[in-house]
């Protein structure tokens, strides 16, 4: 058993739950802040609790020598777009405060590829760059980025990784990209928008955190990614794997967009239920997100595992845990 005990915030969510099940076989004390009611893992302390807390915050970093910061809201809309800055700006700016006062290791500030392609703090003014965002999440993690950026500059040992889409087993809070997943698996959808994105398997992303932990440079990006895709390349996956036919025809984006528009305005003011098509999702969809994570491989030995038997996996959790309504001809449940 290791001396070190490291703090993981939002330890239950989709890559936290694998961070953490990844550092207590690395044999890690590990303790945990997260809100309550959300499930953890057996053997870690837990501190209940919000990141917009400093008391909660200051208590679970109490002889801490290393920081995940991977608490935020990952959705792509909510009912009260103020909690994505709450959340995922202020908290983070609560974490970097509070560990100031304390002689920390290493943090590792979690962000995301959806703005990896549009943030150039070198070029870029902070109000441009905020304009380029395709909505209220995407703001709030750039803001909350250049506060990690910020950290870093100020003397705290601040190394930033960006996820690409997460795919594999373990998503209970069902975040955007299972569930478009889900939307394919259990809907008879009769057409997509084709678009490219970067998908990488959930527990290399959770490895890849501890490996910038150990290997990452302060003050730097990686990106933890894998392959480039195409939505219909996805799906041809999905149809493999299952046996259910997806769809076929590709819809123009300014329909897409037409249908964002009016889903979101219909969940803001109606239904107050999260639209099927998110507008800030729609908006990312309008040009392909291909990245490259050459720079995590080569400097922190970031591991490329099959994304097609991520999905497989995927699957079956889903199956599995009865989140899949339709007969897939494919697969049995387990």
């Amino acid at each position: 058993m290791s001396d070190r005990r490291s703090l993981v915030t939002g330890g239950g969510g989709f890559i936290g739950t694998h961070l953490v099940r990844f550092l207590l076989e690395q044999g890690e004390n590990v303790r945990v802040l997260e809100l309550p009611d959300v499930p953890l893992p057996t053997g870690v302390e837990v501190v209940r609790g919000s990141i917009c807390d400093p008391y909660a915050v200051r208590k679970a970093l109490k002889g801490v020598q290393r920081i995940y910061h991977l608490a935020a809201n990952p959705n792509l809309w909510a009912r009260n777009k103020n909690d994505f800055n709450l959340i995922n700006y202020e908290g983070t700016r609560t974490i970097f405060n509070q560990a100031a006062q304390h002689d920390i290791e290493v943090i590792v500030h979690t962000s995301t590829e959806s703005i990896a392609h549009q943030n150039d703090p070198e070029n870029s003014t902070v109000e441009h760059a905020l304009a380029k965002m395709p909505g209220p999440y995407c703001r709030s993690k750039y803001l909350a980025e250049l506060e990690a950026f910020k950290a870093a500059a100020n003397g705290l040992p601040v190394v930033i990784v960006a996820p690409t889409l997460p795919v594999g087993p373990g998503d209970r809070s069902i975040t955007p990209p299972t569930r478009m997943i889900l939307n394919f698996l259990n809907t008879r959808i009769p057409a997509y928008l084709d678009c490219g994105f970067n998908m990488a398997d959930v527990r290399d992303i959770a490895q890849g955190h501890v490996l910038a932990a150990e290997h990452g440079r302060t003050g730097e990006r990686y990106i933890l990614g894998n392959e480039n895709l195409m939505l219909g390349d996805l799906l041809r996956w999905i149809e493999e794997i299952t046996g259910l036919a997806m769809p076929r025809i590709r819809i123009p984006y300014w329909l897409a967009l037409m249908t964002g528009i009016a889903s979101e305005l219909i969940a803001d003011y109606i239904t107050h239920y999260p639209p099927r098509a998110p507008l800030t999702g729609v908006r990312l969809a309008h040009h392909p997100m291909f990245l490259s994570s050459e720079k995590a491989i080569s400097e922190l030995g970031f591991p490329q595992n099959s994304v097609r038997q991520a999905l497989v996996d995927e699957i079956e959790w889903l199956l599995n845990n009865g989140l899949i309504a339709r007969h897939l001809p494919l697969l049995k449940e387990v």
